[in-house]
């Protein structure tokens, strides 16, 4: 049994505090790496039950936590992303079920061959360590990390925001009543237990060498940051600046509803479209139905000219407006000559999140799907479909935009590197 950690005092005792807390998870994630695939599971179904039993605990904190946040003047998408409900919840406990049906990870063998020397030669999955997930108003985002996290075997440590605060520490709890059930270190999921600034600094350093991975979960201020000062690697999304391209070849009832089902139904998530492209052969018949189906939804719609004059109550669109993730019931729009200078103005305006094509020409779909280069492109679906659950992952850790190691949704199996496992019958090397 470990000693309990040091209370807070100040500022003088974090770095020791966040020391502390690191070194243990390191601990932790090297019990981990070698648990059973039935050991997590059993901790995953005992977190699960945990969430759905302690679901009046978790709202009852989390309404402290949105009025406050009401008080000091937060935006209604701000409000959006905090909030948790009873369906949210129940969300929350089906994706830690989904993580738990998955394929463990770790230790699944992904290539194998032979070499002439009668080597044979194995790549195989193993853990990160311990990752470190800093993120802002999303609590629902400590189950994801924590689930996702346990079921790859990583270690991780949690820095909600705080505005999220109470409600990270209720589904925290959640997290270790699992990890305790099934025989596993607490530590395996560890929650900072400070609103201090200060705690995001140290995680950045890495923690001497204690934290392997970090992933930010946030605004573009946070993963500015993260970016710019963390030592270690980071699995990040700047921002969201998501198309939906409406082609002349679109079917009118399918293009509304996946512009109005991309934008508003929840115009904060990373997923929600922020910018409306609609093929200039298809304007006459698409663009005046697509502009006022948004007006109507209560959505404000900057535009170019073309744009405009569909309806009065379009506002001119600016330069920078094809450049801005909103987080609000607005969207840009523009009238464009075509798939090429679509995909054009995605490579000058996108930010590789998630781009998505509407059309019924499956030529036009391929060559949006493999030019567009996004971390995730679709066809014919809605842009909120970029979410670690709807890909099957139960949940996700974030989206990655970069192209290394990740990208896309990150769910367990991404969580993961490997390692080479080599079985001779005693070969030397000449």
């Amino acid at each position: 049994m470990t000693a309990p950690l040091k209370a807070i005092d100040g500022n003088a005792d974090l770095p020791e505090l966040m020391n502390a807390l690191a070194g243990r998870a390191r601990e932790a994630a090297q019990v981990l790496a070698l648990a059973s695939a039935e050991q997590k599971n059993k901790a995953l179904d005992a977190i699960e039950r945990a969430i759905r039993t302690n679901a009046a605990a978790i709202l009852a904190a989390n309404a402290e936590d949105v009025t406050e946040a009401r008080a000091g003047g937060a935006t209604a998408a701000f409000i959006d992303r905090l909030t948790l409900t009873q369906s949210r919840i129940d969300a929350m406990a089906d994706g830690v079920a989904t993580v738990r049906a998955i394929e463990d990870p770790i230790g699944v063998v992904t290539e194998r061959w032979q070499r002439p020397n009668g080597m044979t030669i194995e790549r195989v999955r193993v853990p990160l360590g311990v990752i470190a997930v800093i993120f802002e108003s999303r609590p629902n985002v400590a189950a994801d990390a924590g689930v996702l996290c346990l079921k790859s075997g990583n270690a991780v440590i949690l820095r909600g925001g705080s505005d999220s605060f109470r409600s990270c520490r209720a589904i925290h709890d959640c997290l270790v009543q699992g990890l305790r059930e099934a025989g596993l270190p607490e530590a395996a999921v560890t929650l900072v237990p400070t609103r201090d600034r200060a705690a995001v600094g140290l995680l950045l350093t890495g923690l001497g060498g204690a934290v392997d991975v970090i992933v930010p979960r946030g605004g573009k201020g946070l993963v500015s940051r993260v970016e710019a000062e963390a030592r270690v690697p980071v699995f990040a999304h700047l921002e969201g600046v998501n198309h939906v391209y409406v082609d002349h070849a679109a079917k009118l009832e399918m293009a509304k509803s996946i512009v109005l089902n991309a934008k508003m139904r929840r115009p904060g998530v990373c997923g929600a479209a922020e910018t409306l492209l609609v093929d200039r052969k298809g304007a006459p018949t698409l663009l005046k139905p697509l502009v006022e189906m948004l007006l109507d939804a209560g959505c404000e719609v900057r535009g170019d000219d073309s744009v405009q004059r569909t309806d009065a109550r379009v506002k001119p669109a600016s330069d920078e407006d094809w450049d801005t993730e909103y987080e609000a019931p607005i969207i840009a729009a523009k009238v464009v000559g075509g798939l090429d200078e679509a995909i054009s103005h995605i490579h000058d305006h996108g930010s590789h999140h998630t781009d998505a094509i509407v059309t019924e020409d499956q030529a036009a779909a391929g060559k949006f799907l493999n030019e567009v280069d996004s971390a995730i492109v679709l066809h014919n679906a809605s842009t909120q479909f970029a979410d670690g659950g709807e890909f099957g992952f139960g949940a996700e850790i974030g989206i990655a935009t970069g192209r290394f190691h990740a990208r896309g949704p990150v769910g367990a199996e991404q969580l993961t590197s490997f390692k080479y496992r080599v079985h001779g019958t005693g070969q030397t090397r000449p």
